[in-house]
């Protein structure tokens, strides 16, 4: 029956690392405190540029650098496409942490789509990310629909995710759901990601709600 299946609280309370902290990762964030997580922020600046982010969402978010960020079981990566590289140089080995693409392959300033060779987007992050486990999600929305509350009109808003870890995607949705969203896991990176991926995928900016 429509509204019969609601989203239950985390069980279990993660800390996830965030590597970037701007308008997605600000509203990923706020997702994410809201299914009872914890959050801590990083950037290029350095903890000390954080305070008045951290003073903002409250008790269960802090600030690290962005080797400390990179240590949690779950990192969400969210910074400029052209950034990722030094964004995540030296951050190695990891070890089979689970990393949450949410970038898009847009070159700023004049938002010039990137010459991905013939790969998706999170494959190139995944090649950057040796041991990591990629999963792509968080990209197809604008921050204030990603940070509303996903519950509508009986309904739940729909987040996809890929990824090649069929396990790191399963942590993912469990994150998701635990902030409210309906999942639907898309498979691979090779074809889920570019169902995805902004621009030329299908998906971005579709605003779904499974009933």
């Amino acid at each position: 029956m429509p509204g019969t299946d609601q989203p239950q609280r985390a069980a279990v309370t993660m800390r996830i690392g965030f590597i970037g902290a701007g308008a997605i990762a600000q509203a990923s964030a706020t997702a994410f405190l809201r299914g009872g997580h914890e959050v801590v922020f990083s950037n290029s600046r350095g903890p000390g540029s954080l305070s008045s982010l951290v003073e903002h969402f409250g008790p269960r978010s802090s600030a690290g650098t962005v080797a400390e960020a990179a240590q949690h079981d779950v990192v969400l990566l969210s910074v400029p496409w052209r950034s990722i590289p030094g964004a995540v140089a030296g951050l190695g080995p990891w070890n089979d942490r689970i990393v949450i693409d949410t970038n898009n392959p847009l070159q700023a300033p004049d938002f010039v789509p990137a010459d991905l060779h013939g790969s998706t987007s999170s494959e190139v992050v995944q090649d950057l990310l040796p041991g990591a486990r990629v999963v792509k999600t968080l990209n197809t929305w604008r921050p204030a629909l990603l940070a509303a509350d996903p519950h509508r009109e009986g309904g739940r808003r729909v987040q996809f995710v890929s990824g090649d870890a069929p396990e790191a995607r399963a942590v993912v949705s469990r994150l998701l759901e635990s902030a409210g969203f309906a999942v639907i896991d898309l498979g691979g990176l090779a074809r889920g990601g570019a169902l995805q991926q902004f621009p030329g995928g299908p998906l971005p900016t579709l605003d779904l709600v499974r009933f």
